[in-house]
């Protein structure tokens, strides 16, 4: 296939069940990239938890879990709450609260030496 062959090719419009497909595949394309920046925000907040305590990314996944769980804040806002701590040394009362009682608290952490 040339050139001119290929750009009559992606000129020729979409129509009907093609045009649905293309649009089925741009929202999926969407939601891959929304969920693509929300696992690189836990991610990064996993790193935190690692760099203040001697954590496997396992455990540290388990930590910010059980916060979010234990504050009823989504796992999601936690992290970028810790991530912004990380930058600025400020953090809410109750995710400071039950981030320390995760830390001190968990026999698996502690087996660590934490």
């Amino acid at each position: 296939m040339n050139r001119i062959q290929l750009h009559n090719l992606l000129a020729k419009p979409v129509e009907g069940h093609e045009a649905e497909r293309v649009q089925e595949l741009q929202e999926e394309k969407a939601q891959l990239l929304e969920a693509m920046r929300a696992h690189a925000v836990v991610d990064q907040a996993i790193g935190v938890v690692l760099a203040i305590q001697q954590l496997t990314p396992e455990q540290g996944w388990d930590v910010l879990r059980e916060v979010s769980q234990r504050t009823d804040i989504k796992l999601h806002h936690v992290s970028e709450l810790i991530i912004n701590w990380a930058r600025t040394g400020e953090l809410c009362a109750d995710i400071r609260t039950e981030l320390e009682r995760q830390l001190s608290q968990n026999p698996q952490l502690s087996q660590n030496g934490a």
